[in-house]
């Protein structure tokens, strides 16, 4: 049997763009399957600019806790593809193997005909069938680009359909305003199926989502700080909706913001009929959380030993404005609890908003290390990453790699040990998970 990188390799060559938000061809292609998107376990569709991973990786792990099990379909991947595909299993689900891939994508190879198909519209595909024949109690959809016309809103009725905060991303896919965005995310949202609104960091989003779920007849509609809250009190996570109160242990994932990413996955489990998981599932699933590349803690591994003694070494794969005052803010709360001077290890493609994301770590970061993102055509050079953080006041310089970078740190004399932030891009991160050793898992 070929492998799957053989059968990717030419899955490429399909369709001129990489991509081109449409659904007819993937529903011509789930027809010629049989319709595998029909025959799946409930389903909870997720969309939203960020905390989208989280959530799920939320929703996953209280699942799992409760003895369920979860199918979970999330993108981009950080270092292999089978990543993006894992089969639920009681005990805890499982990334795809190599030989189930590689025949899901020559089957879907098969039933295409050569006929034009993005990348990401025939490996949804053969996601969806792989699903469709692994029993699970439920299967955790993650939006690839959008949601109204992503290869994933093939589901007419999810048990519930999420929509996280939403920013300005992909502009040129999905608008340059936040309503245009919030338009597009909204279009998972389907009649008479519980909508789940995160907290929003803009009003307009609130305006647009609420709007459009009223308008389909989703049915409950639970909107954030109206329907459901979660708050921190005393190092706890106090949730209250209408059904009570729920003091659970704070989410194992750092960051602030995963208070309302995790206060959103319970509200979604509870609206899509999980609620009688039991409280002990919740606790064990805040506790027992993991989301690779998301403001990890990277403290072991060849990386990690570049570093100096006694610093700190972390990662997040977030790259947009709003994911950059996240990150920001992150960093801030570290800094309270002990401070170390922050030094920023960045780079990012061409297609960000690199000044914007930059801004948030004005006054913050002691210095911005700029490096290169290895076989990305869309990144942007390290010289010219450099000269928009010098441009917006940060201390810049570049290396020509991230093992450079932390090797540079130790030639200088910090008053501190200093705490180290590599960010700016996923497929930066995912280099990073593989060069330091620590694959997710």
């Amino acid at each position: 049997m070929e492998s799957s990188d053989a059968l990717m390799a030419r899955f490429l060559a399909l369709h001129p763009r990489t991509i081109d938000l449409s659904l007819g061809r993937i529903e011509r292609l789930l027809a010629a399957l049989g319709h595998p998107e029909r025959r799946l376990p409930p389903v909870i569709h997720v969309a939203g600019t960020n905390g989208k991973g989280s959530t799920i990786a939320t929703m996953r792990a209280i699942l799992e806790a409760g003895g369920l099990s979860a199918h979970v379909y999330t993108s981009p991947h950080l270092v292999r593809f089978h990543e993006r595909i894992r089969l639920g299993q009681v005990g805890g689900g499982r990334f795809v193997a190599e030989d189930r891939l590689a025949d899901a994508f020559a089957r879907c190879e098969a039933a295409n005909g050569g006929e034009p198909i993005t990348v990401f519209e025939i490996t949804t595909a053969a996601a969806l069938l792989l699903f469709a024949e692994s029993p699970a109690d439920v299967l955790l959809l993650e939006v690839g680009l959008g949601g109204r016309v992503d290869a994933t809103n093939v589901i007419d009725r999810p048990a519930a359909a999420v929509v996280t905060p939403i920013g300005r991303d992909h502009a040129e896919y999905l608008g340059d305003t936040v309503e245009a965005v919030a338009t597009e995310k909204a279009g998972i949202f389907k009649r008479g199926c519980p909508a789940v609104i995160a907290p929003q960091d803009y009003p307009e989003a609130d305006r647009v989502l609420c709007a459009r779920a009223e308008a389909v007849r989703a049915a409950p509609i639970l909107v954030g700080n109206q329907d459901f809250s979660a708050h921190e009190e005393r190092g706890r996570l106090v949730y209250q909706d209408e059904e009570g109160l729920l003091d659970l242990p704070r989410p194992r994932l750092a960051g602030r913001h995963q208070i309302v990413n995790a206060g959103t996955a319970i509200a979604a489990l509870r609206a899509a009929g999980f609620a009688d998981l039991g409280t002990a599932a919740f606790e064990a699933g805040l506790t027992q959380v993991d989301w690779p590349g998301r403001l990890q803690r990277l403290g072991r591994g060849r990386l990690a030993g570049l570093m100096p003694a006694g610093s700190e070494l972390w990662l997040d794969g977030g790259h947009n404005v709003d994911g950059g005052r996240i990150l920001a803010a992150a960093m801030a709360d570290l800094q309270e609890r002990g401070d170390a001077p922050l030094v920023l290890v960045t780079g990012l493609l061409g297609t960000k908003d690199a000044e914007g994301f930059l801004k948030n770590f004005v006054g913050l970061a002691r210095a911005v290390v700029a490096v290169p993102i290895g076989g990305q055509i869309a990144a942007r050079p390290a010289e010219e990453v450099a000269a928009i953080a010098a441009g917006v006041g940060l201390p810049a310089e570049t290396a020509p790699s991230v093992e450079a970078a932390l090797v540079s740190l130790q030639d200088r004399a910090w008053e501190r040990p200093p705490r180290v932030l590599i960010c700016g891009s996923l497929y930066l991160a995912g280099a990073v998970l593989s060069a330091n050793d620590t694959p997710p898992v």
